[in-house]
């Protein structure tokens, strides 16, 4: 229904306005995306508002952020797929270099050594890897005859892998099991059995004995907090249990937009970050929350119908990672605030305060939007 409404939205304006059509081809601006992206950021700028306790500074700085990602979003889409093709190895093992560096050189915070400084700002390397990563394994696989066969699939583990343990060691837990999801997404667009695939997270799963050793104490604590958080109230468990209070109070309607007692009076952490979906769920209730999974609904449903009408291999698998990519950070976001999956540090796509994740992910969509203006022209 909200499909055949935008497209009779978009036909009457078309016949109203002759340079309509044009300028959005000339732009290569695929107005239905662009639109979700819009209207889900914006709702962010309206939380963020609330969450940082109306100040300005921080939303300006958001606002700022904001701009920047578009303008970058608009100048991805202009380049061709093929040229994307071209440039995935250079960014990938140029990504996997900069990971290489934090390890020695990168700047340290809450815990972390994640950032390099380039003096007026500093950028998270892992950050780009997510959007590295489907463009190398998309790059890997359209050489090949598809379904990719075992040894090339022992390859593409490789390529995963390198970077997710290199960010890992920052430690970022959260930022290398991302990584992860967008090469294994690409690996399943590639037309890998499910057999195959199932196999592979049995045997990741039988491996957990031995990845838990190599865990960090408190990615240690997270995981167990998961189960029990009311072991520790007042310390390990007291992230989860404020986020839960804070989203179960705010039942059908919320308390309101500034009106959340966990988020004004701080019992809620990291309220403008990690946590932000739960300042949601508080001052707007389950109807701001239906209204946020609408728009990320939106956005999937409409990245995976340009996946679907992409030219080739390449842009099919890479816009598609993308997509998926962008959902499940955004699920994995609300589980773990939720207490359904454990506090891995994973921030609400275009919604929680953070810079390098928000260009990133729009950056992402120019791309998409670039494999949309050069598919093949057939009825949608």
């Amino acid at each position: 229904m909200i499909n055949n409404y935008l497209q009779d939205f978009l036909a009457q304006r078309k016949k109203k306005l002759p340079f309509y059509n044009s300028f959005l081809e000339v732009l290569h601006i695929d107005l239905p995306l662009f639109i979700g992206l819009l209207l889900l950021a914006g709702f962010g700028l309206l939380i963020l508002y609330s969450a940082s306790g109306q100040d300005l500074v921080i939303v300006s700085q958001q606002a700022i952020k904001l701009g920047m990602a578009i303008i970058l979003m608009l100048i991805l889409a202009q380049i061709t797929p093929r040229n994307y093709e071209m440039w995935a190895p250079w960014l990938y093992f140029g990504c996997v270099f900069l990971l290489i560096l934090v390890l020695g050189l990168g700047v340290s915070s809450k815990g972390g050594q994640r950032w390099l400084s380039l003096g007026l700002f500093r950028f998270q390397p892992s950050e780009i890897m997510k959007l590295a990563m489907p463009l190398m394994l998309a790059w890997f696989f359209n050489h090949a005859d598809l379904p990719p066969s075992l040894k090339r699939l022992g390859v593409a583990f490789l390529l995963i892998i390198i970077p997710v343990l290199l960010v890992a060691k920052q430690p970022d837990l959260g930022t290398a099991l991302m990584i992860a999801f967008a090469g294994l997404s690409v690996i399943l667009l590639a037309g890998v059995p499910i057999w195959l695939f199932i196999t592979g997270l049995i045997a990741a799963a039988a491996s957990f004995p031995l990845i838990w050793h190599m865990l960090h104490d408190y990615q240690k604590n997270r995981i167990l907090m998961l189960f029990n958080p009311e072991r520790d109230p007042l310390g390990k468990g007291y992230h989860i249990i404020q986020s839960k209070i804070a989203i179960g109070s705010g039942g059908f309607f919320g308390k309101g937009w500034f009106g959340g007692t966990s988020t004004q009076l701080s019992f809620l952490p990291e309220h403008t970050t990690d946590f932000i979906f739960a300042v949601t769920g508080e001052e707007l209730g389950f109807i701001g929350v239906v209204i946020l999974l609408t728009l990320f609904g939106f956005i999937l449903w409409r990245g995976l119908k340009i996946t679907l009408m992409a030219q080739d291999t390449f842009s099919r698998l890479l816009a598609g990672s993308i997509t998926l990519l962008f959902f499940i950070s955004a699920v994995v976001n609300m589980g773990m605030v939720s207490g359904i999956l454990p506090v891995v540090g994973v921030p609400l796509p275009l919604i929680s305060y953070g810079g390098t994740a928000m260009v990133t992910f729009f950056a992402s969509f120019g791309i998409v939007m670039s494999v949309h203006a050069n598919r093949k022209m057939i009825s949608t």
